[in-house]
């Protein structure tokens, strides 16, 4: 079975020097901009106080004004300056490849999980594509590339995705303890994993479009005649599953017909808490001429945080002909204890990652339900338990 982990030195892609050009635009735009409003506002607030505005201002109340603006303003000019530089440098294809280990790998997604939208369309460089993913490396949907890719490939595909700010090698979490992956574990049981990288800082249904041509690409190139799929999704994985189920079922011979079982472990179908109070700090600290710059801090996160505030509801219904099994953890033995039932997996409530609400309406009313206690978000990549329910659910 192909891995996640190991990776050859890549020739191509996003640099260092590109990601220091962003870091140097971020500085800019957040963290010297941020300081300099801030810093702004509160002498506003002390002049109002004293009965003074910046017209009637005393003499060191200016000369402090203008210091201060001088510096904010070089600081400013400093790092634009050297973003633009690093961008140059980089056009020449100088430096380290992020893309050549697991750490910028790890950057790389990330960053495009915070603003992968903004990348898309300022940096595109930097956008993660979607992509099946082997030996950390891409894999074009191609008859020959794949057959390099997969030479054991077989008529049975599990494909992996992984959630926000997340890449293919998450799915290796834990293995140096549980001596086994959840693609290793079904490998041995006649289907073929097949992990997959997104950009998660895209809206989910642009995501969805994205992955459904992906998926049917893949069948109609696969080495073999594909006989079943089931599809593995963690948190926001799960949810991009769902929308390019949705998309795809309008399309004659889609690979949804090949879809047996889907898995989400995790998945906030009815939204993320903390998603939802990112933006609802957001316009809290928007209220305040004194906070205002924070809150644009919180407002730069992307179109793929945006859209776990709600999720995605009974508009994106299940595939008809497939089983769902919703897995959802709780840092309690019992999703009923109070601290389990107030957060969850600390990012992901039951009730969300299970698809039903309080009133009692059920986006999936015939799905399997596991809950998986004394364990957070990311322990459901690698646990026991699901081990067993996906060799139960799946063979």
């Amino acid at each position: 079975m192909p891995t996640a982990d190991t990776s050859p030195t890549a020739s191509a892609g996003p640099g260092l020097l590109d990601a220091l050009s962003l870091l140097s635009q971020v500085a800019d735009e957040l963290v010297v901009r941020t300081v300099r409003d801030t810093h702004e506002a509160w002498l506003d607030r002390v002049q109002s106080l004293s009965g003074r505005s910046r017209e009637t201002a005393t003499l060191s109340e200016r000369v402090h004004r203008g210091v201060a603006g001088a510096v904010y303003g070089g600081l400013g000019r400093g790092l634009r300056l050297a973003s633009e530089g690093l961008d140059k440098v980089a056009d020449t294809g100088i430096g380290p490849r992020l893309e050549a280990d697991p750490r910028g790998r790890f950057v790389n997604s990330a960053v495009n999980g915070l603003i992968g939208d903004r990348l898309v369309k300022e940096r595109p460089q930097l956008a993660i594509p979607m992509g099946v993913r082997v030996d950390g490396r891409d894999v074009p949907p191609e008859p020959e590339a794949l057959a390099a890719a997969f030479p054991a490939a077989g008529d049975r595909l599990v494909v992996f995705l992984h959630g926000l700010c997340e890449n293919e090698s998450y799915w290796n979490r834990g293995r140096d303890r549980l001596g086994t992956t959840y693609g290793e574990m079904l490998a041995a049981e006649g289907w073929t994993p097949v992990f997959l990288r997104a950009n998660t800082g895209l809206g989910l249904r642009e995501n969805g479009v994205a992955l459904t041509a992906l998926l049917q690409d893949l069948v109609d190139a696969w080495p073999q005649e594909v006989r079943r799929i089931a599809l593995v999704g963690h948190s926001m994985g799960g949810l991009i599953m769902r929308a390019a189920g949705a998309v795809a079922t309008a399309v004659e011979k889609s690979w949804t017909e090949l879809v047996s079982d889907v898995v989400t472990l995790g998945s906030p179908h009815l939204g993320a808490p903390i998603a939802r109070g990112v933006g609802e700090g957001s316009r809290g600290l928007g209220r305040l001429p004194e906070t205002a710059a924070f809150g644009r801090i919180l407002d730069w996160r992307s179109l793929g945080v945006h859209d776990l505030v709600a999720g995605l509801a009974e508009d994106v219904p299940p595939l008809p002909h497939a089983q769902y099994r919703l897995v959802a953890a709780t840092v309690t033995s019992s999703p009923r204890n109070p601290v389990g039932h107030v957060v969850g997996d600390l990012l992901v409530r039951v009730e969300s990652a299970r698809g039903r609400d309080r009133r009692g309406a059920d986006l999936f009313p015939d799905a399997e339900f596991l809950h998986v206690g004394r364990t957070d978000h990311f322990g459901l990549l690698n646990h026991p338990e699901v081990h067993a329910a996906l060799r139960r659910w799946l063979t």
